[in-house]
């Protein structure tokens, strides 16, 4: 029975009780040894000297194999049985041990010797070979030996010489595992080529080489010892034990003891850790390298997403083979949470270790700047990796690294922020992300608690500016635009008129000329200061049907061209920053006779794209992809109160959500689905099964795999938001980042999470409630108006 590959490298070597088989082993061939030559060659060449003078060309040889541990044979030798040779020494012949595999101790090695009958009653070895299990082996066999079997022996099968045959052998391994792409016509020269040069090179060489073959199985082998149940309440009987055997026999009652201490910190545990780490230890630890299993420990470690708490054993282990994990790059952030901190001589060896660490990733930079890192070095560390990220990167974290600020420690007067200091001199030279920055920082004044800190970092940049007023002044007219923005969105919410006089009331407001909103000097625009905009057209001004009435305002840019955004109060801007050039699905549909697919049609007509409809097919494709992209970007943030209202398509294909009031699985409906596939979407594509449905499923497993990879950068984005006072995360701040890391089925191979999302499709689709739910919205909407 074959089972999988157990090579050496993974060997841990241990048995459950259920392996209740048999060791067996193959012996296959033999290799190296010439044929024989005339008697007279003998006395020229030793190594024939096993050949005798039969009339085969080669011998009859056997092999036996014999178990041994520790030094001590296990079972009795077993061997081949007899075979003549005429073209080749190969037995094929599988072997059975007396001895079963969950039996065997972890320094079970075989002792193998190649045995040639001299005569009847006489044998001689050809050479033996000694080997720790398991896989396939190539086996070195010492001439004129018998394999000894011991701990030391002096029979190894491997040697430290190496061919051309070596090399390839660990190829074809590689293939064997499926490490290497497959390609059938190029994987049948290169094997043909390889049996040449193996005939070639066996022919040549005067080394002996034994083959075999042990079972393979598709499960680890794990070596264990056996656990003792402990004693509890419930196993332990105050008059008679549970086991007369294994337990002494006691007269007196056993009592269940509750301490209350026993979630606290053990001084014994921590006393143990701290001689663990002996700090006179560090030069030895500099040179100590895991073995494979060890590696295998540490592998798996990196891995965790970074919300997994380490375990003392794992943080042992991360300690001990620190100078080992400098040359990788996803090691610090694992190696600095084992750290003790509180420990100086230990702090200190750590941080000496910063320099010499490999460049780390953004993400992981990100991570060293959140909450649970404390250590000034470590984080003056984290932002010197920062500082080699481009401004257009900087851009796409500079939020969370905001937030990042609370955790600087920035109110103790004798430090000042390396991160703070860092991020004023990337906005100076860059006015883009001077914007944005200035936007961040006055959002958190307003907070109670960190507020006056936040305002100290606000001072430090004005101050940073002295030199170019006009930077400044260019803030605080932003800020007059924006107050009287705010002014104006709160009295049309607080009307109590229909929707079209609040209309009406809006554009007649910015239609004033006392209001300086229908034209004013050229300004960047506080949320994108790319765009320069220069007053705002009261004829496409209009008030949308949500609960909070945001306002649609067209600015009409310097440019001549038009922007147009949305304008809300009563929610934070940051969770809902998106721009709108587009129509909701819920107009569509209604001015389209229920189809998004004649909406695209009239936009983009092309008569020949049969396979989209009749319409071009980049937009069609556009379309399937944001589809996708709006399916899965949904479904790992947990938007909520998703209707054909705040799903916005535009004329290019473009679709998307641009409500993000509900997030974390939070919704105003009732029973919400995961993911919200509505049915008018598919039919867009041609139905569930059309070519461009199966291309957007296609679509969907590819944004979900790629994203569950960066998921740590992801994590990290949220663990820095989690006291940004943003509503649905301000409600389980400690439940935020796992509820999002939660969605990403990180505890699912990559296969088996495709098979999750595809579900999450394909019960989207077939859902009938939300439709219903549908229908009751758009009644509620009609009402509304």
């Amino acid at each position: 029975m074959d089972y999988g590959t157990i090579t050496e490298d993974s060997y841990s070597f241990c048995l459950t009780k259920d392996l209740d088989l048999p060791l067996t082993v193959r012996i296959s061939s033999l290799e190296g040894m010439r044929r024989k030559k005339p008697l007279t060659a003998l006395l020229e060449d030793p190594t024939l000297k096993f050949t005798g003078l039969q009339t085969s060309d080669y011998s009859d040889l056997f092999a036996s194999c014999q178990l041994y541990a520790d030094n001590k044979p296990l079972t009795v030798p077993v061997r081949t049985s007899y075979k003549p040779f005429k073209n080749h020494w190969s037995w094929n012949e599988r072997l059975t041990i007396p001895i079963k595999y969950r039996d065997l101790p972890v320094t079970a090695q075989l002792a193998i010797t190649v045995w040639d009958i001299q005569n009847p009653r006489k044998v001689v070895p050809v050479g033996g070979t000694t080997f720790r299990l398991f896989g396939k082996h190539k086996l070195y066999l010492w001439p004129d030996r018998e394999a000894d079997g011991q701990l030391h022996t002096t029979t190894p099968s491997k040697v430290g010489d190496k061919d051309e045959m070596d090399r390839l052998e660990k190829l074809v391994k590689r293939f064997e595992r499926g490490d290497m792409t497959q390609l059938d016509w190029l994987d049948n020269l290169a094997f043909r080529q390889i049996e040449k040069i193996h005939k070639n090179e066996s022919s040549k060489s005067k080394e002996l080489y034994l083959y075999i073959d042990l079972p393979k199985f598709d499960f680890p082998l794990i070596f264990s010892e056996y656990e003792y149940t402990p004693l509890t309440q419930s196993t332990v009987s105050s008059t008679q034990p549970a086991n007369p055997q294994t337990t002494a026999p006691t007269n007196f009652n056993t009592i269940l003891v509750i301490d209350p201490e026993i979630m606290r910190e053990n001084p014994v545990e921590a006393k143990h850790i701290r001689l663990g780490r002996n700090h006179r230890s560090g030069p030895l630890d500099r040179d100590l390298k895991p073995d494979a299993n060890i590696r295998d420990d540490l592998n798996k470690i990196l891995k965790y997403p970074p919300t997994q708490q380490l375990t003392s054993e794992e943080k042992d282990r991360l300690w001990k083979y620190r100078f080992y994990l400098t040359r990788d790059k996803k090691a610090l952030t694992k190696f600095l949470k084992c750290v003790v901190w509180s420990d100086s001589t230990e702090a200190k060896q750590a941080v000496e270790l910063l320099p010499k660490w490999a460049d780390i990733d953004i993400d992981d930079a990100l991570e060293l700047l959140g909450a649970n890192f404390e250590n000034r070095e470590v984080r003056k560390y984290a932002v010197n990796q920062l500082r080699k990220a481009d401004d257009d990167e900087l851009l796409l974290y500079l939020l969370q690294l905001v937030q990042a600020l609370k955790f600087e420690n920035i109110s103790d007067k004798s430090h000042e922020s390396s991160l703070a200091e860092f991020l004023i001199e990337r906005a100076i030279k860059n006015p883009i992300l001077g914007n944005n920055l200035h936007w961040y920082l006055m959002v958190e004044c307003e907070d109670k608690t960190v507020g006056k800190m936040y305002a100290k970092v606000v001072y430090n940049y004005m101050k940073a500016m002295i030199e170019t007023p006009q930077r400044r002044d260019i803030l605080y007219k932003q800020g007059l635009l924006i107050d009287t923005l705010s002014s104006i969105s709160k009295e049309i919410r607080l009307m109590r008129d229909t929707r079209a006089k609040k209309i009406e009331k809006l554009r007649n407001i910015i239609s004033d000329q006392k209001k300086d909103l229908l034209s004013f000097s050229p300004l960047p625009l506080p949320l994108d200061a790319r765009v320069t905009v220069t007053g705002i057209i009261p004829e496409k001004t209009t008030v949308f049907k949500s609960n909070l009435f945001p306002l649609r305002l067209t600015f009409s840019c310097a440019d001549g061209s038009e922007y147009p955004v949305i304008f809300k109060t009563g929610d934070d801007l940051r969770q809902d920053q998106l721009f709108i050039p587009s129509s909701s699905l819920a107009n569509v549909l209604s001015d389209f006779n229920g189809s998004l697919l004649m909406f695209l049609r009239a936009h983009h007509p092309e008569e020949k794209a049969v396979g989209t409809y009749g319409v071009a097919p980049a937009v069609m494709d556009t379309y399937v992809k944001s589809c996708a992209g709006y399916c899965v970007i949904t479904y790992l943030l947990g938007v909520g109160d998703r209707h054909l209202d705040n799903l916005l398509l535009s004329p290019n294909g473009n679709l998307f959500h641009v409500d993000f009031g509900f997030i974390l699985g939070r919704d105003p409906k009732p029973f919400p689905p995961p993911m919200k596939l509505c049915r008018e979407m598919v039919e867009a594509m041609g139905g569930a099964n059309s070519p461009q449905y199966q291309k957007f499923k296609s679509y969907c497993y590819t944004a979900f795999s790629i994203l569950r990879k960066n998921a740590n950068l992801i994590l990290n984005l949220f663990a820095l938001m989690v006291d940004a006072n943003i509503p649905d995360i301000k409600i389980e701040p400690d439940k935020a980042v796992m509820k999002v890391q939660e969605k990403f089925r990180l505890d699912l191979s990559e296969e088996e999470a495709i098979k999750y999302f595809q579900a999450l499709i394909n019960d989207s689709v077939s859902a009938l409630f939300p439709q219903v739910i549908e229908t009751i919205h758009k009644w509620a909407q009609y009402w509304r108006r």
